[in-house]
């Protein structure tokens, strides 16, 4: 039991990385840092750049690529600095959770900590990991080429690779917590919870897919007003483009309407299942995770329209992100609750 809980508060702490990358992730977005490092070094790319010519040597490099010759022809080397230090963070953040994931695997395995059943899952969030590395270079190179802004394809992509590995390694993590453990607090009630939960869920990484959306054609810098888009509920040229359907991944106006009404959405769908809840015979445990779920969903729909109003400042926009993942987190604790709370 010990060597399960050990094992499972590693994963807490992967999942506690992940999140810290995706928030970092964010950031990188909103400075425009992500286009600055302009090559991908696997091996080497955790050493910074030490000498003032090193560094003049980067800038170079940098000035042949779109982001600095339509977009950053005025940066100086002190400029460049400033967007550097954060994209090399996060890309740096990125080893570090491979070796703080790959180290302690080998420890557990050549100790035979990790089960039959335990080993393929871990295995398998390894390999995620590697892919995400490879594909976050793959969506940089997207903004290299003539257009200094990455593909909105690959940018969400990019994020709901990071958004699977740590959903996968926190369902496993709880997998380890719950284990052995019988169930209790079970009540009739709990039944009708569980689909519910789950679409909720569902729900709510449809919009996070629509966020990334949203962030790669930078359309939260448009229809800066809530609740109207502009003087209209549904703004002039919402689905548009021919094919129509095109404007739901490419048109900046359509992507904005289409997060709103995902976001208002789930938040109105939450918070009527909570007081739904109220009125069944649940345990203690349910509705407290019931509690922080529509806490979750209530301070994630504050940020949003704040974002929004005030034109996405970085501190906002990544707090945003950040609230997601905590409402995705909260409704994942709650569904594995509901399904291990039943008898088998």
């Amino acid at each position: 039991m010990i060597l399960t809980l050990k094992i499972a508060h590693w994963l807490l702490g992967i999942c506690l990385l992940i999140f810290l990358m995706v928030v970092i992730g964010g950031m990188t977005r909103l400075t425009g840092s992500g286009l600055s490092m302009v090559d991908w070094h696997p091996a080497t790319g955790f050493i910074p750049p030490f000498t003032e010519a090193h560094w003049q040597e980067l800038f170079d490099s940098y000035k042949q690529f779109p982001q600095f010759l339509k977009l950053n022809q005025h940066m100086d080397l002190a400029g460049f600095k400033g967007i550097f230090w954060l994209e090399f963070i996060h890309r740096v953040l990125g080893r570090v959770i491979g070796l703080a994931f790959l180290l302690p695997f080998l420890y557990f395995l050549f100790r035979g900590m990790i089960t039959k059943s335990l080993a393929p899952k871990l295995i398998i969030m390894f390999i995620l990991g590697g892919l995400q590395g490879v594909l976050g270079w793959y969506m940089v190179k997207s903004g290299l080429v003539n257009d200094p802004h990455v593909s909105q394809y690959r940018l969400t992509a990019h994020l709901m690779l990071a958004v699977a590995i740590y959903s996968y390694a926190l369902w496993v993590a709880l997998g380890l917590l719950a284990k052995d453990r019988p169930a209790a607090g079970y009540t009739m009630d709990i039944d009708k919870l569980t689909g519910k939960s789950l679409v909720l869920l569902v729900l709510v990484v449809i919009t996070m897919i629509s966020g990334g959306f949203v962030a790669g054609l930078k359309a939260g810098l448009i229809y800066n007003t809530f609740p109207l888009m502009g003087d209209s509920l549904i703004a002039p040229g919402v689905y548009a483009l021919s094919p129509w359907y095109l404007s739901a991944l490419e048109d900046a106006v359509t992507v904005q309407f289409n997060h709103r009404l995902l976001a208002l959405t789930i938040f109105f769908l939450i918070v009527g299942f909570y007081f739904y809840s109220r009125k069944l015979d649940l345990p203690s445990q349910t509705k407290n995770l019931l509690t922080l779920m529509l806490v979750a969903s209530i301070v994630q729909v504050g940020l949003g329209i704040s974002t929004l109003l005030l034109r996405v400042p970085v501190v906002l926009g990544a707090s945003h992100q950040a609230g997601a993942l905590i409402l995705l987190s909260s409704l994942l604790l709650l569904y594995h609750h509901l399904i291990n709370t039943r008898p088998v």
